[in-house]
């Protein structure tokens, strides 16, 4: 898949969008979705969306939806520094196949990182536990500013 292909509303998560396939959602508004990454690369490993922009890659969402995603990944970030005290987080996101895209709808994952705790790889992680997944998206949630 390349940088410059149509959106495919069939991708995984226009279907989470549309309610075909459940996520465990931390928080969402009318513009973006946050949710947690069901092969996380670290505990409170989170992905954040936009709602309304079928952008493919950073190089075309709207301006507008941009900055409303980027204040979404920010305000997410510092609840799960709140909520999970991490050592550090990364913020990451894949523009194409070369780069690391393995979902073709703009997406930002936000990695808490723990000293001496090494992450797994982007895609390479084991399939988390739906129980666990909801019990940190809540904690994570109860710290949203």
């Amino acid at each position: 898949m390349s940088l410059r292909q149509p959106y495919d509303p069939d991708n995984i998560f226009a279907k989470i969008l549309c309610g075909v396939i459940p996520s465990v959602t931390v928080w969402e508004d009318d513009d973006v979705l946050a949710f947690m990454d069901v092969f996380p690369q670290s505990e409170g490993h989170v992905l954040v969306i936009s709602k309304t922009s079928r952008a493919t890659s950073l190089l075309d969402i709207e301006p507008e939806a941009l900055k409303r995603v980027a204040a979404a990944v920010q305000r997410t970030a510092r609840a799960v520094d709140k909520a999970l005290r991490p050592d550090g987080f990364q913020i990451l996101q894949y523009n194409g196949e070369a780069g690391g895209q393995t979902v073709f709808h703009l997406h930002f994952h936000i990695v808490p990182r723990w000293a001496g705790r090494p992450m797994k790889g982007h895609g390479h992680a084991p399939m988390a536990e739906a129980a666990a997944l909801r019990d940190i998206a809540d904690r994570i949630a109860a710290a949203l500013d």
